[in-house]
């Protein structure tokens, strides 16, 4: 299941996981992206359930921006390797 997802995610994951030189990995990292990745979700669900009862559309921008910036949060930090993590945090 996990390579069919990165199959499907390959576009997103190879920036991230490209390159030969080292990098510093730490398990917390991984951990601490979720997290990020939740957090984010949370808040593209919270700013989307407070703006969608008016009439402007105007409130769509920073929902695009922080469900796109969980999806590479969890995407990232669930699927991608370990180069992949530390890029995020540039840990190189």
């Amino acid at each position: 299941m996990k390579e069919m997802l990165r199959t499907l995610f390959r576009p997103l994951l190879a920036p991230f996981e490209k390159g030969t030189g080292p990098y510093a990995y730490r398990p917390l990292n991984r951990k601490l992206l979720i997290v990020m990745g939740i957090l984010f979700a949370g808040l593209a669900t919270g700013v989307y359930l407070a703006g969608r009862g008016g009439d402007d559309i105007a409130y769509l921008l920073p929902v695009l921006v922080f469900g796109a910036v969980a999806l590479v949060c969890l995407v990232v930090g669930g699927l991608g390797n370990e180069r992949a993590v530390s890029r995020i945090w540039g840990n190189r």
